[in-house]
């Protein structure tokens, strides 16, 4: 780790003609300017995941997994994945970082080896992540109910949140309860029922969202996830303990609207 310094790798193929690329970086320059933290962003390609560069993911505090996909390397983003859940590294993941969470844990500790995202293309492997039901706009604002028990749910501070979306594909309803009761935890959902938020409970932080908070945060409101994010990032830096302890109960089903 850097002293003085919060290091934050982005997992994803960076394009300067993507928006929700920008946001990322100017969203975590927010949320380290309200927390006074001296932050350094480094993009990582997928393909450069893959082989795992393990001793190079020990350098960085936090890491985000980024909107665009596919991937260059599908690989490469699930190996970063599964080492920063693994090795307890604040992990966020928005949007296809979302997805590409539930495609992971189901090949991982579901044991869906071949488990796949429909983006992708056409398989006859197990599809986790399938196109949304609903038709979304593109940059539409959808109203979440999240579990007020979950680590989501306090850094909101209230059950219904309302967040803007760019995706067009999510998890499966035929593999929703199954991943919930594998620690993979709904905590959001919209009017339909359909996971929103994901997250684990009792990791330091790992959390998915099928949304773009990063699109609504300013420099006079940095967004509430992506600065307890941040946080907890600081804490690795600094060498404190994690506040996962305060986390609460783990609810028992997936929220419900």
């Amino acid at each position: 780790m850097v002293a003085g310094k919060v290091r934050m790798g982005i997992i994803g193929d960076y394009q300067p003609t993507y928006d929700t690329h920008r946001a990322t970086e100017a969203a975590l320059h927010h949320a380290a300017n309200r927390l006074s933290i001296a932050l350094e962003i480094t993009w990582l390609p997928t393909a450069s995941l893959d082989p795992l560069p393990a001793a190079l993911l020990e350098t960085y505090d936090g890491l985000w997994c980024a909107p665009g996909s596919p991937y260059q390397s599908m690989s490469g983003a699930l190996n970063a994945l599964r080492w920063a859940r693994e090795h307890d590294r604040p992990l966020l993941g928005t949007c296809a970082g979302f997805q590409h969470i539930v495609v992971e844990y189901a090949r991982t500790v579901l044991g869906i080896d071949d488990a796949q995202h429909a983006e992708y293309g056409e398989t006859t492997a197990p599809l986790v992540i399938t196109p949304l039901s609903c038709s979304l706009e593109w940059g539409q604002t959808l109203e979440i109910a999240v579990d007020p028990d979950s680590r989501a749910g306090r850094i909101y501070g209230r059950r219904q949140i309302w967040e803007q979306f760019r995706c067009t594909y999510g998890l499966s309803r035929a593999y929703q309860a199954r991943l919930h009761e594998a620690g993979l935890r709904v905590v959001g959902v919209d009017q339909d029922g359909d996971a929103r938020i994901v997250e684990i409970p009792g990791h330091r932080f790992y959390l998915g969202t099928l949304f773009v908070p990063q699109l609504s945060s300013t420099a006079e409101q940095p967004h509430p996830l992506i600065v307890a994010y941040v946080e907890e990032a600081r804490r690795v830096a600094s060498g404190t303990s994690s506040s996962s302890a305060a986390n609460g109960t783990v609810p028992s089903r997936p929220a419900q609207v």
